[in-house]
């Protein structure tokens, strides 16, 4: 026998009818979107395939629907019910899954202490013939895999003046739903591509007039002010992965090498950190 629910769930599913559903079984297959999202391995494997994403927290959910993202369906605490009705009223055709903390968390295999999460549509991917022609920074993040970092790096790109972020085929998944909340939904603010044949890529942005600068410690490494006093009008800077770095094709196919210079006895910076330095030093001026 199902249990009756509360009288302001019972006032709720007056207002928003047969698509607000209570969910009391874990197995229940109406929700199989949200399933395992703690599983990170998985989830970056099947929710490309299924053309879907997770948003979570209102302010993410918030920022994706105005950003145009089409929801498929919503999954929240029964407490977060009320504070998201205004979104539930604009997207009348789309379901609305509730629950108790302990029903949602045997589902998505964690706590859901932000509340609120929406199984998104993938908008469609977009090319480098629509994001290079108006671009004059670009920054290209070679095989970064932690998701932390990813979204750190989105954060400060769209802070700090990068037209578009280009993410090599093996890089993390921008629309993981980690990166998304590390970003504030930075990633559906800055336009972004992945590559298909990285570093043959190189080939395609110097066509488009882009300046290729590496960000890596080399013996012949330029100071990144001085690289920032050349007033390069279309520069495109690689950030390589968070152990080995630029990888020695992609520094091959670079114009420069560029650096941070730091006092003695500190190697480096975490690669999120050293964007955002080196964001706003070669933005375009």
């Amino acid at each position: 026998m199902s249990q009756k629910p509360p009288a302001d769930i019972s006032a709720l599913r007056a207002q928003l009818g047969d698509r607000l559903v209570i969910v009391q079984d874990a197995g229940d297959p109406r929700v199989s979107d949200y399933v395992a999202l703690s599983d990170a391995a998985l989830r970056q494997r099947t929710d490309p395939e299924h053309g879907r994403y997770i948003a979570e927290s209102s302010k993410v959910l918030r920022r994706a629907l105005a950003a145009g993202h089409k929801p498929r369906s919503f999954f929240m605490a029964n407490k977060w019910l009320e504070s998201l009705t205004d979104v539930f009223e604009e997207h009348p055709e789309v379901p609305i899954f509730a629950g108790e903390d302990a029903v949602l968390e045997s589902i998505t295999g964690f706590h859901l202490h932000r509340g609120a999460l929406a199984a998104m549509n993938r908008p469609e991917p977009l090319t480098l013939d629509q994001v290079l022609p108006a671009a004059k920074r670009v920054a290209i993040l070679e095989d970064i895999v932690d998701h932390t970092n990813l979204g750190a790096i989105f954060r400060s790109a769209a802070a700090l003046g990068i037209d578009a972020v280009l993410i090599t085929p093996r890089c993390a998944d921008p629309l993981y739903r980690r990166s998304i909340r590390v970003s504030m939904g930075a990633v559906f603010q800055v336009p972004w591509v992945r590559l298909e044949s990285w570093p043959d890529d190189v080939a395609e942005l110097r066509a488009a007039g882009f300046d290729i600068a590496a960000m890596e410690l080399t013996s012949h490494s330029q100071g990144i002010d001085e690289v920032a006093a050349m007033h390069s009008e279309k520069l495109a800077l690689v950030l390589g992965t968070e152990g080995a770095g630029v990888s020695p094709a992609a520094l091959e196919m670079a114009d420069r090498t560029v650096m941070i210079p730091m006092r003695p006895g500190v190697d480096s910076l975490n690669v999120a950190a050293a964007s955002a330095v080196a964001f706003w030093e070669l933005r375009s001026r």
